[in-house]
């Protein structure tokens, strides 16, 4: 068995990706860690993550993607890996702001939060160059350029 992916819509922004392009970029990032797991993702609108990241991480403000792991649940098949919750509003801002195209950044978000779900973070220098590289050979993979590259512009 895959990753199972349960996606859940409390907005329907018009540049959120479908279910099945959601699921198959956390497959990528779940990578053999996704066999025989589930996960949750739910797209929200900036007030219900403005809410989410006030109440669990104590930051008035709406960001891009929130990761909550499961924590450990021996024996439990399929493995719960967590859920994310990701902002389209911020999403499709952040996009225009730094002139990625939308699909890439959202690609990036669900990468991101997955990562997270499996214990990667980036709360030191070297933790966040760990990530950083898993991140863009999973979105390579997926055909997307590395985020973190500045695109000159002329």
């Amino acid at each position: 068995m895959t990753l199972a992916i349960d996606v859940g819509y409390g907005t329907r922004h018009p540049m959120a990706p479908s279910a099945r392009l959601l699921g198959r970029w956390a497959t990528a990032a779940a990578g053999r860690r996704g066999v025989c797991a589930v996960l949750s993702l739910r797209v929200v609108t900036p007030q219900e993550g403005r809410r989410l990241n006030r109440d669990y991480r104590g930051k008035d403000y709406a960001t891009n993607v929130l990761s909550f792991p499961a924590g450990d649940l021996p024996g439990v098949k399929p493995t719960p890996l967590g859920d994310i919750v990701i902002c389209a509003g911020v999403v499709a801002r952040e996009a225009r702001e730094q002139d990625k195209p939308p699909r890439a950044h959202w690609a990036h978000m669900v990468v991101h939060g997955v990562l997270h779900l499996l214990g990667h973070d980036h709360e030191d220098d070297d933790e966040a160059r760990r990530m950083e590289r898993r991140e863009i050979v999973v979105l390579r993979g997926l055909g997307y350029p590395n985020p973190y590259r500045q695109v000159p512009h002329g």
